[in-house]
């Protein structure tokens, strides 16, 4: 069987989340079909979506000149899964904090852009994240951090007392870069269930 997995690729790690998705894809005997969104048009083809980090502002403007942004929504309300990074978790959620990122509002949540520093405060931490058994080795650089959460919310995983990863209906956000390591325990998480493909109706 072949998944059909698209990265919106207007900004960020799309050759990370890729061999991301296929390497998870992989352990549940699923080949994979790599869309790369730029244009409307191709995420209704997806089956599951990857929304890079990058830099939100530029993100977000791109979504919604493109025509990208009402197909998130539409592919959220089919169920489909998708995994929100870094600037796609700000991209997602309900308020951004800053009146220049214009969100799609998928996922009921108020974000810090940059609560963790600037770049040179990047840094990797093990994080205990709920469905997984050993702790994720995640990148954060220029991570937000969500600050408010709806009762709609589950939170997967804390860090400094703010939650970092989170989980609303088909949709995971996290605050970090699982893409930039070797573990694709997130992806996982986000897109399989045994070994079929996720859908929320």
């Amino acid at each position: 069987m072949t998944v059909t997995a698209g990265v919106v690729a207007v900004q960020g790690d799309v050759s990370e989340h890729a061999r991301a998705i296929e390497r998870a894809a992989e352990t549940h005997g699923f080949d994979t079909n790599i869309k790369e969104v730029r244009t409307a048009g191709i995420v209704p083809e997806c089956d599951v979506l990857l929304l890079p980090g990058g830099e939100s502002t530029t993100i977000s403007r791109l979504v919604h000149r493109e025509g990208i942004a009402e197909e998130l929504i539409a592919h959220t309300e089919a169920g489909k899964p998708i995994l929100a990074t870094c600037a796609g978790l700000i991209l997602v959620s309900s308020d951004s904090g800053d009146d220049r990122v214009e969100t799609v509002d998928l996922l009921d949540v108020e974000v810090e852009r940059n609560a963790f520093g600037r770049q040179r405060d990047s840094f990797e931490a093990p994080l205990s994240v709920a469905g997984l058994a050993e702790p994720f080795p995640s990148v954060f650089i220029r991570a937000p951090a969500i600050e408010r959460v709806s009762d709609d919310v589950e939170i997967l995983a804390e860090w400094d007392g703010r939650p970092v990863a989170v989980r609303q209906g088909p949709l995971v956000g996290t605050a970090f870069h699982p893409e930039l390591t070797a573990d694709s325990r997130i992806h996982d998480l986000a897109f399989f269930e045994d070994d079929t493909v996720l859908s929320v109706p």
